[in-house]
């Protein structure tokens, strides 16, 4: 399903989406005694709203909250309760889109619900026969999806939420057959990924935002109504007490602000929809080199347009952009792990901010990933550097390791704001200078507090600095710490790479 995405934009995550959207439907079931449909059906609709993800979770939240709605008090369903019920769940997906298109999930919502009715109609149909039905209903759907959108027949492909609930249908109907295996017949294979056929606009794709609301007496239409105005693929569903927002906005700061007037916001998850769609073409060209012998993946989580190069040149399959102040999200991290050729990823965060979410990820995907704790991209340079083709994964890691945490780092930056820190007293505007992301020294200029903090390392020890200039450092500042470096310390090789990071004019690497 991610490999099919490009409607709305071509992010790439609508199964990973609706994946988890359904996994957390699934344990607010699982966490339950019920044995009631309408009680059990509830639970999902709750379930699937609270982790509902992306445009596609949302819709499919709506799908499980209708059907919900139309079983509500019942035990259990007959083959006619249970086809009134498909039908009630595309109409309140229908409901819940200000602007529906055709060709989508909401068409495959409503002629699976209609070939069901067909079937209930049948005296001698049992419910087995109404979700094949269903089901039946929903494949026609999906394969009709290129004839009316465009970018679909564009990019050769059928629409991918409309595909995932095809397949859901079609586990439900396995389900109930009690079938010894599970094969779901592929509607349409691609060799590559469909997003890969489209190009970013000019002004780029902007961001996904989505959050819930929880508050009391809040007014879904009221919310909608402004939220429309900020942006694009808007859907705001929920009940008085817990609205569910998602939101494609070039302006996620200002819809935060704007929700936040009406309530405590949980969950919230902002996703740069260009980078993801970047991602996704730079995992493709790396998908076209040949697959390595021992079939382990690299993701390094990376900011700055020169590190990124370095680091696919060292031959990371895919970049995740980001690192100080811009960190990822798990799901991002996921669905980079996901697009990589590779049953067996290594996964670099290379920021102490990134670990924690990047530790998420191997719980949350059927790939054994190792997130190897890099905590600065120094550690993560010479982590891929480490790294083997032709040896096993677990040596790779033990490898890997072992040579990131050899290495000392050196970010040199300016003070936000007066503070003390570590007994050190900065001013705002200081150049500070950071060993291993602890603030040692500050100064007047980036040569000064450079040559303090090789000092304390003890240069005696090491052999090579290579020196990675950032957007903020002009040829003159490289030129006086190339020179005070060497001078200072003649023991010592200098190395420098572009890195084109941000927020860090220079970040060393000590070895």
């Amino acid at each position: 399903m991610n490999r099919l995405n490009v409607f709305p934009v071509p992010d790439g995550d609508t199964g990973t989406n609706m994946l988890l959207t359904l996994q957390s439907a699934v344990e607010d079931i699982k966490e339950s005694n019920a044995a009631e449909v309408s009680k059990i059906a509830k639970l999902a609709s709750h379930g699937s709203l609270m982790g509902a993800r992306g445009n596609s979770g949302v819709i499919l939240s709506q799908i499980f909250r209708g059907f919900a709605r139309a079983v509500e008090g019942k035990s259990e369903l007959t083959p006619r309760e249970l086809a009134a019920a498909f039908e009630e769940a595309a109409n309140a997906a229908y409901r819940a889109v200000n602007k529906p298109t055709e060709g989508t999930i909401l068409t495959v919502a409503r002629e699976a619900g209609r070939a069901a009715s067909t079937a209930a109609s049948d005296a001698d149909a049992g419910v087995p026969g109404v979700i094949a039905a269903a089901a039946a209903g929903a494949k026609a759907a999906v394969i009709k999806t290129p004839s009316q959108l465009q970018i679909l027949r564009d990019a050769g492909v059928v629409d991918a939420g409309g595909y995932g609930l095809q397949i859901i249908l079609e586990g439900m109907l396995k389900t109930v057959e009690q079938a010894e295996s599970f094969n779901i017949e592929t509607t349409a294979g691609v060799p590559r990924p469909a997003q890969v056929v489209l190009d970013l606009p000019e002004g780029g794709w902007g961001y996904c935002t989505e959050f819930l609301i929880d508050g009391t007496k809040l007014d879904v239409d009221r919310i909608r109504g402004e939220i429309e105005a900020m942006g694009n693929s808007v859907l705001v569903v929920g009940e008085p007490e817990l609205v569910k927002v998602h939101v494609h906005t070039d302006d996620p700061t200002g819809v935060i602000t704007l929700a936040g007037r009406f309530g405590k916001l949980l969950k919230l998850n902002v996703g740069d929809m260009s980078t993801q769609h970047k991602r996704i073409l730079d995992s493709e060209a790396a998908a076209g080199r040949p697959p390595r012998s021992n079939g382990v993946g690299l993701v390094a989580v990376v900011a700055g347009s020169g590190l990124v190069d370095i680091f696919r040149g060292l031959g990371v399959d895919a970049i995740v952009e980001g690192g100080q102040t811009m960190n990822p999200s798990t799901q991002d991290m996921l669905t980079a792990v996901d697009g990589v050729p590779y049953n067996e990823v290594v996964l670099l965060p290379n920021n102490g901010n990134v670990i924690l979410a990047a530790s998420q990820v191997p719980s949350l995907t059927q790939k054994k990933v190792h997130v190897i704790e890099t905590h600065s991209v120094p550690q993560g340079v010479a982590a891929v550097v480490a790294f083997r083709p032709d040896r096993h994964v677990a040596e790779n890691v033990a490898a890997m390791k072992a040579e990131a945490a050899r290495v000392q780092t050196i970010e040199v930056t300016h003070a936000v704001r007066d503070t003390r820190s570590n007994g050190l007293k900065v001013k705002k505007g200081d150049v500070i200078g950071l060993i291993n992301d602890k603030l040692e020294f500050a100064g007047t200029d980036y040569a000064e507090v450079v040559n303090k903090a090789l000092g304390k390392l003890g240069p005696d020890a090491y052999e090579l600095v290579t020196v990675y200039r950032g957007q903020g450092a002009s040829d003159d500042e490289l030129a006086n710490l190339e020179s005070a470096i060497r001078a200072n310390f003649p023991g010592l090789e200098v190395e420098v790479q572009q890195g084109g990071q941000q927020h860090y004019p220079f970040i060393l690497s000590v070895e």
